[in-house]
């Protein structure tokens, strides 16, 4: 009995290391590829529960998710006007053929990432090589990352990789080109405020001028019509005054000695000598005094 069970225990064992060794599993993280003497036996892409032959067949796994090549420092570029520019970058790429890129690189990430490294960064020196400044800091960025992902992601295919994006985080001029771009930007701008100083008060003086002009004439014309008023009154009240000196000459002799009085005795300290029949004096020699001084 005991030897019975011993039997069926060891039979189970074997059975099970057996097993381990002829029975392997693929998830959905992964590729595999079973070597048979150190021979491409079979590739495996779909997860699952796979079968190999013990001791004469191997497997190697391989990521199939989408890797990230980042660059540790940023690389110095030449733009088409022969500045420098210090570009951070990163890359995306995943095995889409694993026989290939095993046959390509040894199936060894590092060294597909040395020859990734070298496709992109190749690429990217031939394009900004191709624009200038201005195009790499803004205006053509989207363009060269997409350049340089066709670019790169055909030559990445030659060793079983697709490259799913390449993106440029970081562009930057290097100090001494910084300094000198800053200040050539702040010549330009003290160039256009004082352009456009000038264009104010231009304008400015213009809308004065302006404005003096359109005074001067408003006073003028006001002047003008005053005077014309001023005459139409004057003459109006002097054909009153001819009209009513008319009716009563006596009463206008009257008046204008009046007048005359007022003149001639507006100071106090003011002296007249006149003989008493003066006909000045006609008027203040009482009621009578018009008839008596004839």
């Amino acid at each position: 009995m005991n030897n019975s069970l011993k039997f069926v225990l060891g039979l189970v064992v074997g059975v099970l290391v057996l097993a381990a060794l002829c029975l392997f599993t693929v998830d959905q993280r992964r590729y595999a590829i079973v070597f048979q003497l150190g021979e491409v036996k079979q590739v495996i892409t779909q997860p699952g529960l796979n079968f190999k032959w013990p001791l004469i067949q191997n497997v190697r796994y391989f990521d199939r998710r989408i890797l990230t090549l980042d660059s540790p420092d940023p690389e110095r570029f030449i733009t088409s006007e022969k500045k420098n520019v210090l570009v951070d970058s990163f890359v995306k790429w995943r095995i889409v053929d694993p026989k290939l890129y095993y046959i390509s690189v040894g199936g060894d990430e590092e060294r597909a990432r040395i020859r990734l490294s070298q496709t992109v960064n190749a690429g990217l020196r031939e394009e900004f090589g191709k624009r200038t400044v201005h195009d790499v800091v803004s205006g053509a960025r989207d363009v060269i990352m997409d350049d340089m992902r066709a670019k790169a992601d055909q030559d990445a295919r030659k060793i079983g990789v697709q490259i799913v994006d390449v993106r440029l985080k970081r562009v930057e001029l290097p100090e001494e080109v910084s300094e000198s771009v800053y200040r050539r930007m702040e010549a330009e701008r003290k160039r256009v405020a004082n352009e456009l100083r000038s264009q104010g008060y231009a304008e400015a003086e213009k809308i004065r001028a302006d404005a003096d002009r359109q005074r001067e004439v408003i006073v003028a014309e006001a002047y003008r019509d005053a005077e014309k008023i001023k005459g139409e009154g004057d003459a109006k009240a002097a054909a009153i005054y001819g009209q009513a000196f008319n009716k009563n000459p006596e009463f206008y002799a009257f008046y204008r000695s009046m007048e005359a009085y007022r003149a001639s005795f507006k100071d106090k300290s003011d002296v007249l000598v006149l003989e008493p029949n003066s006909d000045f004096l006609k008027y203040m020699k009482g009621p009578g005094g018009a008839h008596h001084g004839k």
